[in-house]
């Protein structure tokens, strides 16, 4: 599939002030893809800002060694940055989400900017927010995505740190290749970024291997207080407020837990609820044609993937998993149907 459409080369063709931003809590395709995306426009001498809404977990900040991605958090500079970036900017790029709310609060400056607006993004139903949209629900990442974009503009501007961005997102997007996502083209695209440099095992150690010893304890915290729900084939895990104190927990500590809950034998869907100070924030997994990105959709104001999918509630913790249990009797039929 050819992304790359005159619409966007004629943007590109010379150099522009650009913005480039992604969602809340960004995970590896988020900090992957606008990463690249960004070395690769800085090539075509444009003048590029990346702004994150939220911090970047710790295990990702080494694919911004010079520490340029703006926090707009940060209230004591990356915001006032990012404001004056955006209110300059003749392109902004929202890459690896298509809904406005996703930007947190981010989200008005980004509504408010008169620059073009360009989408990439591989999840579905995107929201018309945007001037040009390159949508491919089929991409296993956004990062697939922008490899393509680059190969598709000229191959020979990818370098190492472009080859490391973009696998680091395809490979957890993927779940280290094993989600139903990874396609012949996922594997020719890791073996074309290869070719520039690309070490796999260096990447999945600094994004894997590269914890504090506080997480760990955390994850084994989480483990060991699982629930298990035979009856709906369902396990669930939940990290308030006072636990992520004790193990301080950083951003970017919780992600990939919610995996654990999907080993325990005859489990085809898991839920991890975290409380934060205003919302509590929830991941789901599924294996086969379970949908957990309908479930999100209907009850928790979320969306994302079948497989995949996140969700927030505004109800406290002790009700939102008490919302979350009296769902699955409306799901029972099809979570006992599931062939795991």
């Amino acid at each position: 599939m050819a992304y790359l459409s005159d619409e966007l080369k004629n943007l590109l063709i010379a150099p522009r002030q650009v913005i480039i931003t992604t969602h809340r809590d960004p995970d590896a395709d988020a900090m992957g893809s606008s990463l690249a995306w960004a070395a690769f426009l800085k090539k075509l001498d444009h003048k590029v800002t990346v702004i994150s809404p939220t911090e970047v977990p710790d295990n990702l900040k080494w694919l911004d060694p010079d520490a340029e991605v703006l926090n707009f958090e940060n209230r004591t500079g990356g915001r006032a940055a990012a404001i004056d970036a955006l209110q300059h900017a003749d392109l902004v790029f929202c890459l690896d989400f298509s809904a406005m709310g996703r930007l947190k609060e981010l989200a008005p400056f980004v509504s408010r900017a008169t620059g073009t607006v360009v989408v990439i993004d591989h999840h579905l139903d995107p929201e018309p927010f945007a001037q040009v949209l390159i949508s491919d629900t089929k991409a296993a990442a956004t990062a697939q995505i922008i490899h393509a974009l680059i190969c598709e503009w000229d191959e020979t501007l990818i370098d190492t740190a472009i080859a490391e961005a973009l696998y680091a997102g395809i490979m957890t997007d993927t779940g280290s290749f094993r989600h139903n996502s990874t396609t012949r083209e996922v594997h020719l695209a890791v073996a074309h970024l290869m070719q520039y440099g690309l070490d796999v095992n260096k990447v999945h150690r600094l994004i894997f291997d590269n914890s504090p010893l506080s997480r760990l304890h955390m994850l084994g915290y989480s483990l060991t207080n699982m629930v298990v729900k035979p009856e709906f084939r369902v396990s669930y895990m939940v990290l308030d407020q006072a636990t992520l104190r004790e193990y301080q927990s950083n951003s970017g500590d919780t992600d990939g837990i919610v995996n654990y809950g999907l080993q325990v034998a005859d489990v085809v869907m898991t839920a991890l609820f975290i409380e934060r100070p205003n919302e509590v924030k929830i991941s789901f997994r599924s294996v086969a044609e379970f949908s957990v990105r309908e479930l999100a959709n209907a009850h928790f104001e979320g969306g994302g993937h079948k497989n995949a999918a996140g969700g927030r509630s505004n109800l406290s913790l002790s009700a939102t998993i008490e919302k979350f249990l009296g769902i699955l009797p409306l799901y029972q039929e099809q979570l006992l149907a599931v062939k795991k």
